[in-house]
């Protein structure tokens, strides 16, 4: 597969890249062969292609989890092994052509030139027309009667007495022959189709994904934007490119070290014991079974604690817990610590290709670029948290550099917990992963006690603790399961190294419900608690529904805004119907809570695809921040989603060959099996990392530099003489607050560009109150000034304005045709009828998979 799309994409990049160097990386479960090397920092969670079954059985169309703007990066390609085994050539196109379709959505973050939900639509040359790139692909449009024997009854489609176009179950079949070249995001399966749409080959009209989402550009502008075309020219000496190597990689088990600062500075704050409390947590709730873990501590020097040893039960963890720091004194000497912490690795006959460090400090090292050469010769991934405000700015280098994750935890314990808690294995085993529920801290006065529900569904329940901290004295813990067991503060294993930590591991299998907690502060004094409460999924074979976070880049420059992405899912299905809470912590303390949306409007690009987003743009200083999510279901209101995902190859129904209808057997059709796709309540908490921010201006007013956001749902239908609008409010600021007016512009001609827009029509909106961000604005309106008769189109756009009279960009263009209804016995077909055409199944006889 690979190798057929390297040649197709040279050619399809008019002979600018190819595949070079592909890295398999191989399940851990399957047998070692001599030739499997060890990976470096390739990991599951961070591979360009996923091969993996579906959850529950649906389909095996592949795609692309692309979920940014125009241009960006997207997050996978999942291929399932259904699709690899099985030569569906006729239904996809070859799998060297639909991976270059996929990794173009991928690498390149452009999007579908199809719309399965708006096939058809009427052009400005007054032709219903296919939604396709480019208009040059023929074909014939058809309506599917019954089939007996071996031929189709089948007519040309007829015009729907309400739309003006063709009625829903209209089909569009291209011919087998084709001359036209592009595109490969509308259907590579053509066997003539070489090539993306350009500017001069571009469908402009289409209402696709591509338009709607890059704002008219064709695929090969935006393809030619990217940093990969940057000082790049075609390589007219290679035809053809020469083949990629194949690089086959598998490893062994987990080896984690831990290297954990105890200078002089981790005595503030109590920061060193919270450090211990985290690691524990993190040895004894975290870190998976099997794993080989080891553990260095460092000040001015560095001292292995631990080789690496195998986590197999209590009294190993207990072993390595013993060890922790229990004084802080001393410089930082961060490269020492790494490199005690690539010997212990060493010391025990493992590679330091592959293994995890976890590095933790809260202080600044002037010498730490002198190890950048090593920690690149070591092949390590290096995972940093940077505890308080002070500690050295290179970390993120070390995570960037090797591929690691990268954390900021401030003055609570929690932020610690979650980093730790965030580090678990990458090699895609979802089941064997902690997982968790709550993290919590609660300011509580003397004598007060404090009350919490934590819920705990039926995907998970497997090593389930529950964790109490305290900065003063141990409170008084009351907790009890969903059928009235109670647990008592006698039995929270309080642990030995006097870390002001308490911890409960539930025997067997957590029963599934919801769990109450009570914590009594029997001091005089005000103290800070905190709950956390970790698990495992509850099956191997079903996976647990999970919550991941990030933001869009790890570096923002102010005025830039960034976004908060969460994905919520269970398997491969998105999660719908959640609230879903974003943190974001400074330096300083300073918190942002924003609520993400699954709506498709303002940040988000796909509606109901399980990822969460909104725009951030509440820059309190510069330097570090840190986001951690919460993702909750409440009052049975989540489902999954079994609807087929968007950004993947067509499925295309069939092709006219000489004269002859050749149908490919139906796509099997998901149906919304509300018993599967209802999901029980759940809690999920996760970190999504630290990311950095210069050039802000300091805390306080400043003044607004950010437009209401781009309208991206807007929707336009005649009712009458009137024509109804419909779209999701931006705000003030992008997607936060209210706008201060809108600007609806409307044409008989179709807009192209800005300037299209500015000199078209303005309509009356002095009656248009803007709503809150991401509520459902209406709109009606008569359009004046215009002779509308049957058959009249109509173009609108639509720009928000806010209180600083910033203006969002221009809207997508909507069409509206004042279609009057005939009798239904004077709505002729368009063209010849077709009485009866020979019909050929591909594949018989017609026999379907049940997924």
């Amino acid at each position: 597969m690979v190798t057929e799309a390297s040649t197709y994409l040279f050619h399809a990049t008019k002979r600018r890249v190819y595949f070079r160097n592909v890295s398999i990386l191989i399940p851990m479960t399957w047998k070692s062969k001599s030739e499997y090397f060890i990976p470096k920092q390739e990991s599951y969670d961070q591979a360009d292609v996923i091969v993996a079954n579906p959850y529950l059985k649906y389909g095996d169309d592949p795609y692309t989890l692309q979920y940014g703007r125009c241009g960006e990066k997207g997050k996978y390609i999942h291929f399932t092994p259904n699709f690899l085994l099985t030569n569906n050539f006729h239904i996809y196109g070859s799998r060297g052509r639909v991976f270059v379709h996929e990794w173009a959505h991928l690498r390149w973050g452009i999007f579908d030139e199809y719309n399965v939900d708006q096939p058809f639509y009427i052009s400005r040359k007054n032709t219903i027309e296919a939604t396709r790139c480019s208009t040059h692909i023929t074909g014939i449009n058809v309506v599917f009667k019954k089939c007996p024997g071996g031929s189709c009854i089948t007519s040309l489609c007829r015009r729907d007495s309400q739309t003006g176009l063709y009625e829903a179950k209209c089909t569009f079949l291209p011919k087998k022959s084709q001359t036209a070249k592009e595109s490969i995001m509308f259907m590579p399966s053509l066997h003539s189709v070489t090539e993306f749409c350009t500017e001069k080959t571009h469908n402009t009209e289409a209402p696709n994904l591509q338009n709607k989402m890059c704002n008219g550009k064709s695929t090969w502008d935006v393809i030619m934007n990217s940093v990969d075309f940057q000082n790049t020219s075609p390589m007219t000496e290679m035809n053809p490119p020469t083949h990629p190597t194949f690089s086959l990689l598998k490893s062994k088990q987990r080896v984690v070290c831990l290297v954990l600062d105890k200078s002089g500075s981790m005595s503030a704050e109590d920061r060193l014991f919270q450090m211990n409390q985290a690691a524990e947590l993190y040895l004894i709730q975290v870190i998976e079974k099997g794993s080989l873990v080891g553990m260095v501590t460092f000040d001015s020097v560095a001292e292995i604690q631990n080789h690496l040893t195998r986590i197999t039960d209590d009294n190993v963890y207990q072993k390595i817990t013993a060890k922790l720091p229990q004084v802080a004194n001393g410089g930082t000497s961060i490269c020492r610590g790494l490199k005690a912490g690539f010997q212990a690795i060493i010391h025990s006959d493992q590679s330091t290709s592959g293994s995890e460090i976890i590095l933790l400090t809260d202080g600044e090292d002037n010498e730490i670029n002198s190890c950048f050469e090593d920690v690149k010769r070591s092949g390590a991934i290096i995972h940093t948290i940077a505890l308080g405000p002070s500690a050295a700015k290179e970390l993120e280098t070390l995570s960037n550099m090797t591929g690691g994750y990268r954390f900021f935890a401030n003055k609570d314990i929690t932020g610690l917990t979650n980093a730790f808690s965030r580090i678990s294995s990458r090699s895609g085993s979802i089941t064997q992963q902690a997982i968790q529920l709550e993290s919590k801290a609660l300011k509580i006065t003397g004598r007060k006690r404090v009350n919490g529900t934590v819920p705990v569904d039926s995907t998970v329940g497997n090593d389930t603790f529950f964790v109490v901290t305290w900065t003063i004295q141990k409170p008084e813990i009351v907790l009890q399961d969903p059928k009235g067991k109670k647990y008592k503060t006698s039995d929270f294993k309080e642990d030995k190294l006097n870390i002001r930590s308490a911890r409960l591991q539930i025997p067997g299998i957590a029963e599934t419900g919801t769990w109450t907690y009570s914590l009594l502060n029997n001091h005089a004094s005000s103290q800070m608690l905190t709950v956390t409460v970790t698990t495992r999924a509850r099956s191997p074979t079903i996976p647990p529904v999970i919550a991941t976070a990030h933001m869009s880049q790890h570096t923002a420059h102010y005025p830039s805004p960034m976004i908060v992405y969460a994905q919520v899912s269970q398997g491969f299905l998105p999660v719908l119907g959640i609230s879903v809470i974003a943190i974001i912590e400074t330096k300083d303390g300073h918190q942002v809570t924003l609520e993400l949306w699954d709506n498709g409007a303002g940040a988000d690009t796909v509606k109901n695809d399980g990822i969460y987003s909104r725009y951030f743009t509440d820059y309190y200083g510069n330097g570090r921040y840190s986001l951690k999510v919460h993702a909750q279901a409440r009052n049975n209101t989540a489902r999954l989603n079994l609807r087929q995902p968007q950004n993947k190859v067509l499925y295309v129904p069939g092709y006219v060959e000489n004269g002859k209808i050749i149908l490919n057997p139906p796509r099997p059709e998901v149906k919304d099996d509300l018993a599967k796709a209802k999901i029980e309540d759940f809690s999920r908490l996760t970190s999504g990392g630290s990311f950095t921010v210069s050039g802000a201006p300091p805390p306080g007013n400043h003044p607004s530099v950010f437009p209401p956001s781009k309208i991206t749902d807007l929707e336009a239908k005649f009712k009458e003489d009137y024509i109804q609008l419909s779209w999701t409010a931006p705000g003030n600021v992008l997607d936060k607050g209210k706008a201060n007016s809108y600007i609806i512009r409307i044409s008989k001609s179709f807009m192209d560009r800005q300037e299209d827009f500015d000199n078209v029509t303005l309509v009356n909106t002095s009656n248009l109150i803007p709503k809150e961000a991401g509520s459902k604005e209406n709109f009606e309106f008569k359009p004046e000034h215009f002779r509308v008769e049957n058959g009249t189109k109509f173009y609108i756009s639509v720009q928000a304005i806010n209180e600083a009279n910033l203006i969002s960009e221009v809207s997508h263009i909507v069409q509206a045709i004042k279609f009057i209804p005939l009798p239904e016995d004077s709505v002729h077909d368009l063209g010849t009828k077709i009485s009866e055409i020979t019909l050929a199944i591909l594949g018989l006889p017609m026999i379907f998979s049940v997924f």
